[in-house]
């Protein structure tokens, strides 16, 4: 028998070839509630017949907090656990389990893994803990995009990590991806001191190539007196360092690294740019000694801001590109087999490593005859 009232909730548009999957995902809720904001195809349709709850709103202008917030608006109040979940994330099978296996009346709100990406057998590419469960009353939605759930009860906010809970982003790819530029600028002139908005306007203006603006704004951010996670602080930097490399400014770009690695120093992603900029450069030194810090880090931080390339072959293929170039020739291989091992079908690495063992074929060969 089900120890806690369970209700799903989420907004929908237009993602009607979605929603089957959706439902199955689901099902293991009490309660389905959706709120539609203006589908014009057979969501709405498609969702009654499935079982859920339709409720239909217009949200003007546009914001993500005020649309979940009507969605929530909906659920009973008898709800003892709310579920956030968007129409192309699926949970893995047995959620409902492990949810209330780890749940308690006093706690507030859960936590759980949030799975980004994923290779085509359904290894994790991209995964960090995610924070969309939480408890009916007290709660409410803010900023307009990239939302944030806000605690306003009056006993503790106590949050659970719920083990085997998975939940998994599964995008309709026909859909092009969010435009949050504008609400990402709306959401820094309602609050301005807001660290976590300021830093995703940089991070969006570097994405767009829009360079000083992503200069100025990261600057912003790190000088916010509530922006203290070292890990966005290093990010922020790192950003900050390719702007100023596409600008042309090397010397800036290299310093706002050293910068990022001195603020954050048990990540790999201020190493493996650092390590490109260097290759870019041909500080053969500077790479190899960075390689090596670099490929020190054996574990993921767990962030949202991991990227999966650092966990790649990159930094070993600047390792042995580095050793090489510096007469290391042994040291140079075994960095180029790692890659070789990480990136099979790379042509180019397969053939770095036939140049590495010929130099050492013919060195051996020279020391023979002497």
């Amino acid at each position: 028998m089900n120890r806690y009232k369970i209700c799903v909730y989420a907004i929908s548009k237009n993602q009607e070839q979605l929603v089957d999957r959706w439902m199955d995902s689901v099902s293991e809720a009490d309660l389905v509630i959706v709120t539609d904001t203006g589908s014009t195809d057979g969501t709405v349709k498609k969702l009654r017949k499935r079982g859920a709850v339709v409720y239909k709103a217009k949200i003007s202008p546009w914001r993500f907090d005020a649309a979940r917030n009507a969605a929530l608006g909906h659920v009973p109040k008898d709800v003892d656990i709310c579920v956030c979940a968007d129409l192309d994330e699926l949970f893995d099978p047995g959620w409902r389990q492990n949810l209330e296996a780890a749940w308690k009346p006093e706690y507030t709100r859960a936590r759980y893994l949030f799975t980004r990406s994923r290779t085509p057998d359904g290894t994790p590419i991209k995964q960090y803990p995610m924070e969309k469960i939480h408890r009916r009353n007290g709660f409410r939605w803010t900023r307009p995009v990239y939302e944030f759930l806000e605690y306003s009860g009056t006993d503790e906010d106590k949050t659970v990590w719920v083990d085997g809970l998975s939940l998994n982003y599964d995008p309709d790819l026909s859909k092009p991806p969010l435009q949050a530029l504008s609400l990402l600028e709306l959401s820094v002139r309602e609050n301005p001191q807001d660290d976590r908005a300021m830093f995703w306007l940089g991070r969006e203006y570097m994405y767009r190539g829009k360079d000083d603006l992503c200069i100025e704004t990261l600057k912003r951010h790190l000088v916010l007196p509530s922006a203290k996670w070292d890990e966005e602080r290093s990010a922020s930097m790192r950003f900050i360092a390719r702007c100023y490399e596409r600008k042309g400014d090397l010397k800036e770009s290299r310093l706002w690294l050293f910068k990022a690695i001195a603020e954050c120093p048990h990540v790999r992603e201020p190493y493996l740019a650092l390590a490109a900029l260097g290759y870019k450069e041909e500080n053969w030194p500077m790479v190899y000694a960075i390689v090596k810090k670099g490929l020190s880090i054996g574990q993921k931080s767990g962030s949202y801001l991991v990227e999966p390339e650092s966990w790649g072959f990159l930094l070993y293929d600047y390792g042995a590109i580095s050793a090489y170039r510096l007469g290391l020739y042994e040291e140079s291989r075994n960095y180029a087999q790692k890659a070789c091992e990480l990136n099979p079908a790379d042509e180019r690495l397969k053939s770095n490593l036939e140049l590495i063992e010929k130099k050492i074929d013919e060195n051996s060969g020279k020391e023979a005859l002497s």
